[in-house]
């Protein structure tokens, strides 16, 4: 009477992937393993583990992360041991502790951030690793060495 179309006619609607509300690793959580996830990521707990993203991965200030990370975008405001790669913006806020090499597009680093290791910036034309200055003088200073 209301509705000719039976129930297999009809579509239901389920919305994507990633375009949801964030995963949540909350304060005083544990998690051993890797994480993939086509939409933003939060860790405010613990993670020994890998992070793979599509989207936005945020270290809260009681985060911490050992394993590396892969996301389009990053803020870090706690403690991450390992390589961090990100294609577009990778913030390093006040407080955060990061020992490891870093691959940004772009990188911002606030004073009160610490950051032990390597950054590499990528051109957003081809993705290609340009190395900084100091990486270059080492690869340099290697060479020599194997001559000798």
């Amino acid at each position: 009477m209301f509705n000719q179309k039976s129930k297999s006619e009809t579509s239901s609607e389920v919305s994507a992937p990633g375009t949801g509300a964030a995963t949540i690793i909350a304060a005083g959580t544990t998690l051993k393993g890797d994480i993939s996830s086509n939409g933003d990521i939060r860790i405010d707990g613990s993670l020994q583990g890998n992070i793979q993203c599509q989207a936005k991965v945020v270290i809260g200030s009681n985060g911490s992360v050992e394993g590396d990370i892969s996301g389009q975008t990053a803020d870090i405001m706690g403690k991450v041991a390992g390589t961090i790669k990100v294609k577009e913006l990778l913030q390093l806020k006040g407080g955060s502790n990061v020992n490891g090499n870093l691959y940004a597009g772009k990188l911002q680093i606030e004073p009160s951030a610490n950051f032990n290791g390597q950054c590499h910036m990528t051109t957003a034309i081809n993705g290609q690793v340009n190395e900084v200055a100091a990486s270059r003088k080492e690869k340099e200073a290697a060479k020599e060495l194997q001559k000798a």
